[in-house]
């Protein structure tokens, strides 16, 4: 067992493999949002009172802690928003305005439909096109065909650092400068990044970056948009309301700079401040340390599955914390089922990336993930989990 599963309240008897769709919660996250809405509870930037004095110092820490957790150069230049797919539509919807006909953007194949269907919703608007950078023999995005797909007519890369599905990792850099060498901008999904390995922006040298909270042991509703500073300064805001305005007429609005443009209405105070409290949990135990501990048991994990005949692995051997298979002769929600029964939670379907299970020729997959909390222990009940289905299924 790990040092860290007491940690997790909601762990208590059960075999939890589905970090990848959403973590569980450690005690000092629950914690700092309890007390965030209880005892320390005001309204941000506008009381003049003490309390809301302190809780807009927490909150505007809170995004200074973000900043620095991914390598950001600047507080100001984390918009605080739902999660990572409100940042994508956010961007698309905002830097997005300015692209015409003729422009183009280029995804890749293993994108979350978060990551997919906003660009094909600006592409509606705005008459662009949309690439599709196809993967390689072992599901990872393959850079060379990008490099060849690129155009001057390209504004826009965007692509995850680590597929929700594969757990494949993006060389990031790389991507960074083949974007950048046609003149686009390179938007990474850092979702399935963030919990598993150290993330620095600056080092990476994208655009945007973005993830959601909740997969980082934080909580539900909150998540974060990096961008360079310059990028946020020349867009316009995408929402209208409170706190995002300068000095409102009836003849005309002038709007704050970024981020609180970004920021209409009151935010995620609370969310903001379990967030920070679970970037502190993370990186007290160390990024580096979580890698390697899930490369370890991806490997054992792996090692295993491959070992049974009718199972199929789907991805690199190298992945952040993700395993996709499939049971011949065995529907995925199937297989959930079944290791539910044995108190063994996976995911079990598309996981929102459909165009990925067109290419894979399966409508579905089977996934287990781990998180910090995982063990060799929950290894070996996923493979007893999985026997049994082959018991049953003959």
């Amino acid at each position: 067992m790990t040092a860290w599963r007491d940690d997790f309240p909601g762990l208590a008897g059960w075999t939890y493999l589905d970090t990848a769709a959403t973590a569980q919660k450690p005690q000092a996250v629950i914690d700092a949002m309890a007390k965030a809405m209880g005892t320390d509870y005001a309204t941000v930037h506008r009381g003049v009172y003490a309390r809301s004095a302190n809780m807009t110092l927490a909150f505007e820490a809170a995004r200074a802690r973000v900043a620095a957790f991914i390598g950001a150069p600047h507080a100001h230049e984390i918009v605080f928003v739902r999660g990572a797919t409100e940042a994508i539509n956010l961007v698309a919807h905002s830097w997005g305005n300015a692209l015409k006909p003729g422009d183009r953007i280029l995804l890749s194949q293993l994108e979350h439909h978060s990551n997919i269907v906003p660009w094909q919703m600006l592409r509606d608007r705005a008459g662009i096109a949309i690439d599709v950078c196809p993967l390689t023999p072992d599901g990872q995005i393959d850079l060379d065909a990008a490099e060849r797909m690129l155009t001057p007519q390209h504004k826009l890369v965007a692509f995850a650092h680590v597929s929700n599905v594969l757990g494949s990792v993006l060389d990031a850099p790389r991507a960074a400068r083949l974007a950048h060498a046609v003149g686009a901008k390179l938007l990474l999904d850092g979702c399935q990044a963030v919990p598993h390995m150290p993330v620095n922006v600056a080092d990476i040298g994208c655009d945007f970056y973005v993830f959601s909270g909740h997969k980082l042991y934080g909580p539900t509703g909150i998540g974060a948009l990096w961008g360079r500073a310059d990028l946020l300064a020349a867009m316009p805001p995408w929402q209208g309301g409170g706190a995002m305005i300068d000095r409102v007429t009836f003849d005309k609005t002038s709007f704050a700079p970024a981020p609180a443009r970004f920021e209409a209405g009151t935010p995620a105070i609370a969310e903001a401040i379990a967030l920070c409290a679970a970037i502190d949990y993370v990186e007290h135990i160390g990024l580096a340390e979580i890698h390697a501990r899930e490369a370890a048991l991806v490997k054992q994990a792996r090692d295993a599955l491959r070992q049974m005949n009718s199972v199929r692995l789907l991805g690199p051997d190298a992945s952040a914390g993700i395993i996709s298979f499939v049971v011949e002769g065995v529907h995925p929600h199937d297989v959930g089922t079944i290791l539910d029964e044995d108190g063994v939670a996976i995911r079990a379907g598309h996981h929102c990336a459909q165009p990925l299970m067109d290419h894979l020729g399966v409508p579905a997959t089977a996934r287990a993930s781990f998180g910090l909390y995982n063990d060799a222990e929950d290894v070996a009940a996923l493979v007893r989990g999985l026997e049994r289905v082959k018991r049953i299924f003959g």
